[in-house]
């Protein structure tokens, strides 16, 4: 898929599939080839990638048909509209909350270069723009994705508002601040953190819109029952998770095998 096609599929409801990557490794980019990903998920809200390696990365899995879909450190404009510039496909505005916000991602996705008073205009009515410069930015940015992180309950309480706004292509939910939110931290089996998930799912579709969450603990099954409930924005565990889990796994079996003392050692999560 190209980042205009996982866009459409999105808003169809077609189920679109990735995972967090963290490693600008040269390596890392051939490996995720073949894997079955339509897209890789880049976070610079809780990873330290500067500038330089994000753009990279971002030529990097560009090149390698893997779209790269990047969180930005806070939901600013201007980052999201450097991180275009850098190659990004797409952008996730993190803890979304507030219908200005989601505006602000759909200016830099949908009307870069556009900025100040010229693109409240634009915003605000779309049919002042003179046609010659429509026709261009509907064309520069038809490859932009917009996705807006819910991570909190006044993001799940103002929600109908935020999907709402045209020009949005999906919510992706944040578990652990979410989790966090409602009160109930890390408990991602809790009935009220599933109401909620599942009540961002079915509103976000009902607006048209891409719904999914960034799951990184419960295992295949949970990722299969949102799935069920109406997710199609997948994103899938993280390169260091997955590598760490691996190892482990296979590290203890032979440490078992050859019964060697089990190390443990504390896990370092990715939020």
């Amino acid at each position: 898929m190209n980042s205009l096609e996982i866009r459409q599929a999105l808003r169809a409801g077609d189920r679109v599939y990735g995972s967090l990557v963290s490693a600008p490794a040269t390596l890392w980019v051939g490996m995720a080839r073949g894997t079955g990903l339509d897209f890789v998920f880049i976070d610079t809200e809780h990873i330290p990638n500067d500038r330089q390696n994000l753009s990279w990365m971002c030529r990097a899995y560009q090149a390698a048909s893997l779209p790269p879909i990047v969180r930005v450190p806070n939901p600013d404009p201007f980052e999201a509209c450097k991180v275009l510039d850098g190659g990004a496909s797409g952008i996730i505005f993190p803890y979304v909350e507030s219908v200005a916000q989601i505006r602000d991602l759909v200016g830099a996705c949908r009307y870069r270069p556009l900025k100040g008073a010229r693109l409240q205009q634009a915003l605000d009515e779309p049919a002042s723009l003179e046609p010659e410069l429509a026709t261009y930015l509907e064309e520069r940015n038809a490859h932009s994705i917009a996705v807006a992180n819910i991570e909190s309950v006044p993001a799940l309480e103002n929600l109908d508002a935020l999907v709402a706004i045209d020009g949005l292509d999906a919510v992706l939910i944040g578990p652990h601040d979410l989790s966090c939110s409602l009160g109930i931290p890390e408990q991602y089996d809790h009935p009220h953190f599933d109401e909620a998930v599942k009540t961002i799912f079915a509103t976000a579709r009902a607006a048209g819109k891409g719904a999914g969450i960034h799951f990184f603990v419960g295992g295949i099954e949970k990722e299969i029952d949102y799935l069920q409930s109406g997710a199609n924005l997948v994103v899938h565990g993280a390169d260091v998770n997955i590598w760490r889990e691996a190892l482990g796994g296979q590290i203890g079996a032979l440490r078992e095998a050859m019964g060697d003392r089990q190390q443990t050692a504390d896990a370092a999560a990715i939020i």
